[in-house]
């Protein structure tokens, strides 16, 4: 097995890779889980208006995106 060759980009871009690991018990899969949803909420709490705002932009320009394509029918669109 060779290893893959090194990013050219810079590391602060390159996508980042987690492993969960197959070893934990339901209790451990559990408490992540929890914590993933408080991490969540709490990021919501400060930034839900901003998020909101970006996606509704996101959203329009996707659904832009596919204004100008006549085979695309709604229910293709990704919302």
């Amino acid at each position: 097995m060779s290893a893959s060759p090194p990013s050219t980009l810079p590391a602060h871009l390159r996508p980042v890779s987690v492993e969960i690991p197959a070893t934990w018990t339901p209790e451990q899969a559990l408490a992540v889980f929890e914590l993933l949803d408080e991490i969540r909420d709490k990021i919501w709490a400060r930034y839900g208006v901003r998020l909101q705002d970006l996606l509704q932009e996101q959203q329009t320009s996707c659904a832009g995106d596919h204004g100008n394509d006549i085979t695309t029918s709604p229910d293709q669109l990704d919302f």
